[in-house]
């Protein structure tokens, strides 16, 4: 770790606590243990996986480990305290979570991405921050340091956490995500909080049976062996793909990072693509053995060009998944999360979260949940029907060129063309229609819709997640005099702005492998640095891809302000040990720069360490 000044933990302050059976913890209460602060915000696919990377160092370290879960809220919806509580159930948070909607403890503890962590000392010191995922077992042998370190000197306290479970609710389902309808005229539903499928009548209300034991785990087996873990998308097969396939259905195992296949007939659960290994690798074309390449974070699923197209919302990107030759590969997409248009192979996505095929199967309907955005696939290109990038949100009808939507997760095309969008954190249903190309809205008052299934008999049916539960839209409310024109609220997430100097600026990514590791050249240069601007002429010089994390930038002057996207990696391995792991650690930084006069000459970033500069 690069040598610096010791620098004193800011006190934990927010809005209220989560977890703590209403006690407000400071850094004193924390004094003696190993403290992970992790800012969050609950719509971040990275800040999801870091959840799970988490759960096993806190059972490791249970009585010298607290983390505290600081939630810093991208989308206006996510400053909600009610829909935060949700969140911290829906993900199974199992720890202490502070509320911080003006994002003061993220300014203080100098956080520019979700997610990022800071590592605080017995003595109350920050010792370590750190960006992005895929950082925990830098952070177990930091741990084994600050153990042995502090329990020689005496100031390390062993004992029960400050961590107080919420009562268990009673509801037949838990967060639902996503849902399909059967033959038979039935529905299956994904009951993701309790990592299980649930089939209901068509009442959507009564359950015939269940698909999975409840608790998380990834076993294949028995309907009432199975286990899942945060199941998501839905999809049945082609009948003559299935006969072949041998199931009938695929299942979006997300959190497992893996497709599962369902045989309806008995509720058979069989593994059919992915490692359970998270996906951090690099991009290619090639196709892939599906039960030998790495998922991330599968969220939805389509039957599309004769494939079977996955929404991987952990890494920006479609994939695809052929059942009979048992291949899987990359579809759209390059990992880097915005908004850019154009060839599948170049075009960028930001977590897509909701699939949909036109009734005439030409189009791909795609919910950009990221970029608050409606993008399709056709005719090998990717589009934008509604949406604006990452930080423009809000609940805006009218031409699509100026319609607002808030993190939608699902998608549903109708007969006629258009398109149903479950409008997440706006609490709505909207429709877009191609014709007209204009935007409107359909319900509202509705609790987190994540899915809307279209039935046989033409009723559309709501997963209202933080509701619930299944409902169906009000008839009429398709019709074109029941669709409201609403002109509501425009928001832009605003991040305070890094001042910058005009001219040359240095860009520096600070990166100090963990403990008993060290940069790994084996394959090539061990680190990989991709800077670009919105707007592009923000930057005259600088961007591109290179190998050094450090570049000398030249920002222009007469471009008052804009974003600086910033990708680096870093590719390390175990020191001294014979049978060496290897580990990748990357981040995005999408940095809101400002062009002032005196403006810093350096932009520090932390992929992990300690800035020293």
């Amino acid at each position: 770790m690069a040598t610096s000044p010791r620098v004193r933990a800011p006190e934990l302050k927010g809005r209220a606590w989560l977890n703590t059976g209403g006690r407000n913890l400071t850094l004193r209460d924390l004094r003696g243990r190993c403290v992970i602060l992790d800012f969050w915000t609950f719509c971040c696919i990275n800040c999801l996986h870091v959840l799970d990377e988490l759960r096993p160092l806190e059972e490791k370290y249970a009585d010298v480990l607290v983390v505290i879960g600081v939630h810093s809220p991208k989308f206006e919806h996510e400053k909600d305290p009610d829909a935060l509580a949700a969140a911290v159930e829906r993900y199974g948070v199992h720890h202490p979570v502070l509320d911080d909607p003006e994002l003061d403890m993220w300014q203080q503890y100098a956080a520019r991405a979700w997610p990022t962590l800071a590592v605080i000392d017995p003595e109350g010191y920050v010792v370590a921050t750190m960006a992005g995922e895929g950082h925990a077992e830098g952070l177990a042998r930091l741990i084994d340091d600050l153990i042995a370190t502090h329990g020689a000197k005496g100031t390390l306290h062993r004992g029960d956490g400050p961590y107080v479970p919420p009562a268990e609710p009673q509801t037949t389902l838990r967060f639902p995500g996503k849902a399909v309808a059967l033959p038979d005229g039935g529905l299956l539903v994904s009951d993701s909080a309790r990592h299980r499928m649930v089939e209901l009548t068509a009442d959507g209300e009564t359950v015939v049976r269940t698909i999975g034991t409840g608790e998380r785990g990834r076993a294949d087996g028995a309907a009432d062996a199975a286990t899942f873990s945060e199941p998501q998308g839905l999809c049945l097969l082609p009948e003559q793909v299935a006969e072949v396939a041998g199931y009938d259905l695929v299942v979006a195992d997300t959190v497992n990072h893996l497709l599962r296949g369902v045989r309806l007939a008995t509720g058979e659960v069989v593994t059919v693509a992915g490692t359970g290994r998270q996906w951090r690798s690099t991009v290619d074309d090639h196709a892939h053995d599906a039960l030998s390449v790495d998922l991330s974070s599968p969220w939805d699923l389509a039957w599309y060009d004769d494939k079977l197209v996955i929404a991987m919302a952990g890494i920006h990107q479609l994939w695809w998944f052929d059942p009979i030759k048992r291949t899987a590969g990359m579809y759209a997409g390059t990992t880097v999360e915005a908004l850019r248009d154009g060839p599948l192979a170049e075009a960028w996505l930001a977590q897509p979260s909701g699939l949909a095929v036109s009734a005439d199967g030409a189009r791909l309907w795609v919910a950009d949940s990221e970029t608050s955005a409606v993008r399709y696939v056709e005719n090998g290109v990717l589009g934008t029907a509604v949406g604006q990038g990452l930080f423009d949100f809000g609940h805006v009808d009218g031409p699509a060129a100026q319609a607002l939507l808030q993190h939608p997760l699902g998608v549903c095309a109708l007969p006629d063309g258009s398109v149903l969008i479950a409008d997440t954190y706006n609490g709505a249903v909207r429709r877009y229609d191609p014709t007209t190309d204009r935007v409107g809205t359909v319900a509202t008052g509705l609790a987190e819709p994540s899915d809307l299934v279209l039935t046989a008999d033409g009723e559309v049916l709501v997963v209202e997640s933080a509701g619930h539960r299944v409902t169906r839209l009000a008839p009429g409310a398709l019709s074109a005099a029941g669709a409201d024109t609403v002109d509501g609220p425009r928001h832009r997430t605003e991040r305070k702005p890094t001042d910058l100097a005009a001219g040359e600026v240095v860009l520096d990514v600070v990166f100090t492998p963990a403990p008993g590791q060290k940069l790994d050249e084996t394959y090539g240069p061990s680190t990989r640095l991709v800077v670009s601007a919105s707007p592009p002429e923000l930057l005259v010089e600088g961007a591109g891809t290179g190998t050094e994390l450090s570049r000398r930038l030249v920002i222009d002057g007469s471009v008052t302000d804009g974003v600086l996207q910033v990708t680096a990696q870093a590719a390390t391995c175990d020191a001294d040990v014979e049978h060496a792991a290897c580990h990748l650690t990357r981040q995005d930084w999408g940095v809101p720069v400002r062009v002032v006069d005196g403006g810093a000459a350096r932009l520090p970033l932390v992929l992990r360490g300690l800035d020293a500069g």
